[in-house]
């Protein structure tokens, strides 16, 4: 396959840029980029015109609550743990076939918005609602992007002083056996791997200390990654600091869940040195700013975050904080909330866009396979049309990418596989009836 004649940003380590350029996969890989038309090709070729658009790394998401569609619109005007409290009971009545149905409508929209491969923090394991965690990664299959499936869990209900009912939540064996399984069944460690699982205990308000280290001891056991909620709210500031002693970085880092291996969702309220720590660390963030918003959460300091060493990357969160529910979108979030927070100079239109791809990768320990348009790297490819009046006169196509409006995905690929062809999606026409008919039963059964 090549695809040539339009703008190709490749986001590698150089900055290599192309006005008019090429990029050439055979099988699952890139094997060639450069700039005007690619040179001749043995055998049969595919070729897809790019002329007026931008091709780009597949945008990568590092967290999510896909079960979550099922639940948009709710506390609308709350913060986290009065939105916490209000939901906590509806997603109690998740089950197998609703948690497909929002799953498959959420990464069909991500994919539509850019996104090759998404990380899904899910934790919620009502005791009747089958095989949730089975019915996301079955979901990933059916719209086909990569999937980074987190084996969430919790064991501190509400008669243990935390925020979920005592029906969604799990005891300490129970979540570390579960977590077990979940690798054993879904983990594949092989490079070009389509699903990835990590150990994701939810957060420190809903978790043991004991299920935090003995979950961290399992994923190194088993050599898989780590991801959890940390220090996304104030209310969590003070009651860590009330309950350990210590702030959420600090109380992290003593049960060993900060490193390379690690990356964490939100990292809003953080001090110079719990900054300072993570970069040391090698500690990985998930920047969630339409989500931070929508609760009222704070804006996470993403420009010092990043002159600290800290792999930063794009996340959309559960769309019960973040109705839009698109990656892409997300660029244009992080650069305003930045620049609101530390000036016009504090990320730039490349930095959004590096975020959402390089830094993607880096959380989630793929920066080798993915993120970038490199030879050897996986063809994780998106096509964005700019010709239209949305983005007429823009000369820079990374500004009208990440600054207008966002662009109609012309194509998307993901391992040379074509997932979004001329604007639709490929695996599946609509998702509506069943999105809404799922939306619904779980509504009235609340």
């Amino acid at each position: 396959m090549v695809i040539e004649g339009g703008a190709v940003v490749t986001v590698d380590d150089s900055g290599s840029e192309f006005t008019e350029g090429h990029v050439v996969v055979e099988g699952d890989r890139i094997v060639a980029v450069g700039p005007g038309s690619a040179p001749p090709q043995d055998g049969a070729v595919r070729r897809i015109d790019a002329t007026g658009c931008l091709v780009t790394p597949g945008l990568i998401n590092t967290h999510h609550h896909l079960y979550q569609w099922a639940t948009r619109g709710y506390a609308a005007d709350a913060t986290l743990f009065g939105w916490l409290t209000e939901l906590y009971p509806v997603w109690a009545g998740i089950d197998e076939e609703i948690t497909h149905a929002a799953a498959s409508a959420g990464l069909a929209r991500m994919a539509l918005s850019g996104c090759t491969t998404a990380a899904d923090h899910h934790y919620v394991f009502p005791r009747e609602g089958g095989d949730v965690f089975g019915a996301v990664v079955s979901a990933a299959e059916r719209i086909g992007v990569r999937l980074h499936a987190v084996r969430g869990s919790m064991d501190r209900g509400q008669s243990h002083g935390g925020l979920p009912p005592d029906s969604v939540v799990e005891d300490l064996d129970q979540a570390l056996a579960g977590t077990q399984d979940a690798i054993d069944r879904f983990h594949d460690p092989s490079p070009g791997a389509r699903v990835q699982v990590a150990v994701g205990p939810c957060s420190p308000f809903s978790v043991s200390t004991e299920l935090m280290r003995q979950a961290a001891e399992l994923a190194r056991r088993n050599g898989v990654r780590l991801h959890t909620h940390l220090a996304e709210t104030v209310d969590e500031e003070e009651q860590c600091r009330a309950e350990f002693g210590k702030t959420p970085v600090e109380y992290a880092d003593d049960l060993g869940w900060l490193g390379p291996d690690v990356w964490l969702a939100h990292t809003i309220h953080l001090s110079e040195q719990g900054i300072a720590r993570l970069g040391e660390t090698g500690t990985g963030a998930a920047h969630c700013p339409s989500s931070n918003g929508r609760l009222g959460a704070g804006t996470a300091p993403v420009r010092p975050l990043l002159d600290a060493g800290v792999p930063v990357g794009l996340g959309v969160d559960g769309v019960a904080s973040n109705e839009a529910g698109g990656l892409g979108e997300e660029m244009r979030q992080a650069l305003l909330t930045a620049r609101a927070r530390y000036g016009p100079q504090a990320l730039s239109v490349r930095d959004a866009l590096r975020l959402a791809t390089r830094g993607g990768a880096r959380c989630l320990g793929r920066d080798g396979e993915l993120g970038s348009l490199e030879p050897g790297k996986l063809a994780d490819i998106a096509v964005w049309q700019l010709n239209g009046v949305d983005h007429a006169g823009i000369a820079d196509p990374v500004a009208a990418l990440v600054l207008g409006q966002l662009p109609r995905l012309e194509r998307l690929l993901r391992g040379g596989e074509i997932v979004v062809d001329d604007g639709r999606l490929m695996s599946v026409p609509d998702l509506t009836d069943e999105l809404t008919r799922a939306s619904t039963r779980l509504r009235e059964a609340s």
